[in-house]
């Protein structure tokens, strides 16, 4: 049984950044709910039941489970409670940092390098009109 922190009894009580305990009330494949005693079960997204990649929040918890949790957001007009299961820092990455930002069709609009197949230095190429003349030009960079 999982023990529910003493003052906290409505979802009015609660603030982004509190950690609590509680027990899984149902998983789904997106997600699982949490009870944490305020009579409003918050989720965990599947993207925040644990560090690594998860697909299905079944291969994390199950029904019944006690864990602990962050609160994340708090709706108290719409009765939604965001909660995460990643408590501590994420794991240092061992390839280091990413860099997610979109890379654009034309060469003026790439960053750091993006689209640097192989690491050479593309020689700057005209812009292209379309997205099919864009592939193509693309396509001769890399064949040289």
């Amino acid at each position: 049984m999982a023990r529910f922190n003493d003052g906290i009894e409505d979802i009015k009580d609660l603030k982004e950044g509190m950690t609590l305990e509680g027990t899984v009330s149902n998983v789904a494949a997106f997600g699982a709910f949490i009870d944490i005693g305020v009579h409003q079960d918050g989720l965990v997204h599947v993207s925040q039941l644990s560090n690594k990649f998860v697909t299905d929040a079944r291969e994390v918890v199950k029904t019944g489970d006690i864990v602990k949790v962050r609160v994340t957001e708090v709706d108290v007009a719409r009765k939604r409670i965001g909660l995460t299961m990643k408590l501590g820092d994420a794991p240092a990455r061992r390839d280091g940092p990413r860099d997610n930002r979109f890379e654009g069709a034309r060469p003026g609009q790439q960053n750091r390098g993006a689209g640097n197949y192989g690491g050479q230095p593309r020689a700057p190429q005209p812009a292209a009109s379309t997205a099919m003349e864009s592939a193509f030009s693309k396509l001769a960079g890399l064949k040289k």
